[in-house]
């Protein structure tokens, strides 16, 4: 366990004690010459402008030092009031860094705004179509980084996210009319016919697993004389050799009016499916009790699975998965998502909802993240990182209040000789 004394401490950046030393350096430099220009002010009237210059720099560079400092720490360790300002207001900073991430970044309406200006779908073809080089720096690095930041998400948590934005989605999504659409533009196109063939092989095949049931059932329905005479096995015989000869005709003639009746049939539900409310209803409700299903609730755990195992092969692996069928199929969806405009407003549209669903669910636990993540650093490890952060910039202050004093200092010090 480590204590407050022996915690380590943050490691100052390497290009912040560039810039401390500058500073710093300046300052001394500036003591020099003041120094020096007091020791031969009456060499020549022009020194007076130095030690002013030199005099008033190094009360402009000690003021920022001590307003630089003081952000982070007590000067010289001296208890000055209103000095170590971050250390002493660690909680209240962390509050108000979270609520002006809340205020402006994870609000619905903002990140609305965001994604409303973003091609997601525009991005991920042109990404697809034409994939960067796997070996690459930026492509390999970023397909590191994703999958590091994938396996190291909450897994539970990024599960039930993108699980719940399939159910949600599924529960908006109105199936009878796209069913509908889908099986008329279907029979319009002929494309509905190795369906109806497929019905008529798959009645065959019941047929013939079932016959033993076909002749138990006349059996049993036969009267004895019927059966004392074996009549009953002729009628079972005739009957499935019927029904087998109706299905190998409707297989072999494409005009059977049998298959014109299911055409029509499928034309009639086609049409319900669109405009008949009580079946739109219907189809509502099986679709409500098919999503609250256990079995379909494994099946989208499953979905979640393979597609996030997908996802971490191709970030692991990029260029394998981005060769052969897999990658040509990619490319194609990459190019089809530019294309296809009607597609690419779906996914954007998607993007766009489920960043602002996630943003108004998950808003909140993300700012109480980043609050309690600060509240629980100590107050070195806040002071540490912010210092690292914008303490380069910070001493450039420094740097320029050293000089823009001196240059103060030689006004006043001309105003006071010329008049």
């Amino acid at each position: 366990m480590i204590t407050r004394a022996s915690r380590p401490t943050e490691p100052v950046a390497p290009g912040l004690r560039r810039m401390r030393w500058v500073a710093t350096g300046l300052l001394v430099a500036m003591a020099a010459l003041f120094l020096a220009a007091r020791a031969l002010v009456d060499v020549h009237p022009a020194i007076g402008y130095v030690r002013a210059f030199a005099e008033a720099a190094m009360v402009g560079g000690l003021a920022d030092w001590f307003a630089v400092t003081a952000l982070f720490r007590h000067p010289l360790r001296l208890p000055i009031p209103h000095t170590a300002i971050i250390p002493r207001n660690k909680d209240r900073i962390a509050g108000t860094l979270a609520q002006f991430l809340r205020d402006n970044f994870l609000t619905p309406a903002v990140v609305a705004r965001r994604m409303q200006k973003l091609d997601v779908a525009g991005a991920a073809g042109r990404w697809l179509a034409n994939p960067p080089a796997a070996n690459g720096r930026i492509g390999s690095g970023a397909s590191r980084l994703f999958a590091d930041i994938l396996e190291s998400l909450d897994q539970e948590r990024l599960g039930g996210m993108a699980k719940g934005a399939i159910a949600s989605r599924l529960r908006a999504l109105e199936l009878s009319p796209l069913a509908g659409q889908a099986l008329g533009a279907a029979i319009a196109s002929d494309r509905h016919l190795p369906l109806l063939d497929g019905m008529i092989h798959w009645a065959a095949r019941i047929l013939a697993a079932n016959e033993h049931m076909i002749r138990e059932m006349v059996h049993q329905r036969s009267g004895s004389v019927m059966r004392w005479t074996g009549l009953d096995e002729t009628l079972a015989n005739k009957i499935i050799d019927g029904l087998h000869k109706l299905l190998f005709e409707m297989a072999d003639d494409p005009h059977h009016p049998l298959r014109a009746k299911a055409e029509e049939g499928l034309a009639r539900l086609a049409d319900d499916l669109q405009h008949k409310p009580e079946l739109r209803e219907r189809v509502e409700a099986f679709k409500g009790e098919l999503i609250e299903n256990q079995a379909f609730q494994r099946w989208i755990d499953g979905l979640w699975e393979m597609s996030r195992a997908a996802l971490l092969r191709v970030a692991r692996d990029p260029e394998r998965a981005m060769a052969g069928k897999m990658g040509e199929a990619l490319r194609q969806f990459g190019t089809t998502l530019q294309t296809d405009r009607r597609l690419a407003d779906t996914i954007n549209r998607f993007a766009r909802r489920t960043a602002v669903g996630a943003a108004s669910d998950y808003g909140d636990g993300i700012v109480r993240l980043v609050s309690d993540t600060i509240k629980g650093w100590d107050a070195e490890t806040v002071t540490g990182r912010l210092e690292n952060a914008v303490g380069r910039d910070l001493q450039y202050i420094r740097i320029n209040g050293t000089l823009v004093g001196g240059l103060v200092g030689v006004a006043i010090h001309a105003v006071d000789t010329l008049f």
